[in-house]
């Protein structure tokens, strides 16, 4: 018998949606073996997931604890999650959404999941990407942030020939081994208006991009396509002409992807030495608990996590 894929869930901050989208994604998500990760004391919802998934507990949550609280046990469920994961008592996990202000109100500094990941990893690198296996438009959007969490005065300075070349890297090990495209399509997002049109309006499309796209083509199992203008460039992905698109700072590609798939959008960390994705949303603490929230993309993070762990490839 085959065995499947044993996947961790962290139920996010306790205010938010994450136990609800987890609970609806439950019943439409099968062939895994989900392990729910979270405090207790979540009320109706705890007993309908109890129901749905082995629990592991970290706690209890009390609404009186505030953000505190609320940050400090979606810490300690990472923290779990993580360290299940690096004894191989997990194949994956996935994490719902957390409040980066709680988390830090925990005392916990790191500006959100993949910087935390990383640490608790120990791994050098990670890539932020982001996918949406399916568009209304066309074929799937991917992307790969070579800046993520950064103030956008600081991008210009951040981008170095090593870390395009780095950062690409990573996602393109990713998009191998765990999306299992052989020799993978990718594009590239400019900084600068028209792509700097020519160092009329910015210079790094030459000084940086074109060195690490040279860099990059050296290896004959990517088709590295060229760096064009941010407000074209995401059309090569949705016409099935690139796998992959390169952005240069976190709002360029995301408006993109957040506008055309908002509810099945999946935030992947390329570089783990196990597969780790989240929906591609937040807490959403004003409708928590009135039933409305979409569960979407909750179920396109778990689906495509329990596909990274059937490809049986450890990215590190």
């Amino acid at each position: 018998m085959t065995k499947v894929p044993r996947v961790g869930i962290t139920l996010g901050d306790p205010r938010g949606i994450g136990p609800e989208v987890t609970a609806a994604a439950l019943h439409g998500v099968g062939g895994f073996e989900p392990v729910l990760i979270g405090p207790r004391s979540l009320g109706a919802i705890e007993r309908e997931l109890e129901h749905l998934a082995e629990w592991d507990s970290i706690g209890e949550w009390d609404p009186s604890g505030g953000a505190r609280l609320a940050g400090d046990l979606s810490a300690k469920a990472i923290e779990r999650a993580v360290a299940l994961a690096m004894a191989g008592d997990l194949d994956g996990i996935v994490t719902a959404p957390i409040s980066k202000a709680a988390l830090h109100s925990a005392g916990y500094s790191y500006p959100g999941h993949t910087e935390f990941l990383q640490h608790l990893t120990g791994v050098p690198e990670v890539t932020m990407m982001m996918a949406a296996e399916q568009t209304p438009i066309g074929g799937p959007l991917r992307l790969a942030l070579l800046t993520a969490h950064m103030p956008l005065r600081e991008v210009p300075d951040a981008l170095t020939v090593e870390l395009v070349t780095r950062k690409t890297e990573i996602a393109l090990v990713a998009l191998r081994g765990w999306w299992g495209i052989p020799r993978p399509r990718v594009t590239f997002a400019g900084l600068n208006p028209h792509a700097g049109e020519g160092g009329l309006f910015g210079t790094e499309e030459q000084d940086v991009f074109a060195p690490a796209l040279e860099a990059l083509a050296l290896d004959a199992d990517v088709e590295v396509l060229g760096v064009f203008p941010g407000d074209t460039v995401f059309l090569q992905a949705t016409e099935g002409r690139a796998d992959l698109v390169v952005t240069p700072y976190h709002d360029v590609g995301l408006a993109v992807l957040k506008t055309l798939a908002r509810d099945v959008g999946v935030n992947v960390t390329a570089g783990l030495p196990f597969p780790r994705t989240s929906p591609d949303h937040g807490t959403a603490m004003d409708i928590a608990g009135t039933g409305t929230a979409d569960p979407g993309a909750m179920r396109a993070a778990i689906e495509l996590c329990v596909r990274f762990c059937n490809a049986g490839v450890a990215i590190r």
